[in-house]
């Protein structure tokens, strides 16, 4: 079965549309990019002009790092209620027996976390530079336009929301419960956390080759996550709870 667009974007707005009815979901999703915002930004706001460089590099390297965890936190919870949130409410089978591939119906899924995941992270990245710049003492602000840590973080937004969903959707294959699904899936989306974060305290000196290197490896590694994911895709275990002894994922009723 060839991959279709079509498909591909049916499934993208049902789960949209999945997200926007479950109070849950939107209550979760919209308190993290709020906390993640404030606080970076009234602790940049509370560095005075006089401030010691050290202290001000120190303050503004963790300003540009929280807003990180919005890429990581967000589609986190989103992909881990994906698959097991699905079953849960019962409407997972119906759509595992359409005559649609494993690819497709990973792909839809990814694009519609993906999309509001990244498009939040960057209007909320670009609302905190705002602010920095015309609130901050002018110290700060020039510091904040002017770090390193400042466009390697707009390149490893959708780096990290890639690397976040494709773990979480892998653990929602596999778990039975929603909220242990979400558990896991955020500890197993910080590992990438941690590298930047490293980066951003100075800690590995963020310099264009470092940055593109380990950019480069992440690039990679979500594009080959989705058939990795998909190889463990296991249609009738999903149904069933049990796994397939044939090994053959082939849609009920198609030839």
């Amino acid at each position: 079965m060839s991959t279709s667009a079509t498909r591909i974007g049916a499934v993208m707005r049902k789960e949209l549309a999945e997200f926007r009815r479950n109070r849950f979901i939107l209550t979760t999703t919209a308190i993290f990019p709020i906390v993640f915002l404030i606080s970076p930004t009234a602790q940049i706001l509370s560095i005075k002009a006089t401030a010691l460089s050290t202290v001000l590099t120190r303050r503004v390297e963790a300003g540009l790092f929280l807003p990180l965890l919005i890429p990581v936190l967000v589609p986190s919870i989103l992909a881990a209620y994906s698959v097991v949130g699905e079953r849960e409410q019962g409407t997972l089978e119906p759509v595992l027996t359409t005559p649609i591939s494993r690819v497709e119906l990973l792909l839809g899924k990814a694009a519609a976390i993906f999309l509001p995941a990244v498009g939040i992270s960057y209007l909320m990245f670009g609302v905190f530079v705002a602010i920095t710049q015309f609130a901050a003492a002018s110290p700060v602000a020039t510091a904040v336009l002017h770090a390193p840590q400042l466009p390697a973080a707009l390149v490893f937004i959708p780096l990290l929301a890639g690397w976040a969903i494709w773990v979480g959707l892998a653990i929602s294959a596999r778990t039975s419960d929603t909220r242990v699904a979400q558990q896991l899936s955020i500890l197993a989306s910080l590992p990438p956390v941690a590298v930047t974060a490293l980066m951003s305290f100075n800690v590995i000196s963020p310099t264009f080759t470092v940055a593109a290197s380990l950019a480069g490896g992440l690039l990679v590694i979500d594009a080959l996550a989705c058939f990795a994911v998909a190889r463990a895709f296991d249609r009738e275990r999903l149904i069933t709870g049990t796994k397939s002894t044939s090994g053959s994922y082939r849609v009920r009723g198609a030839s």
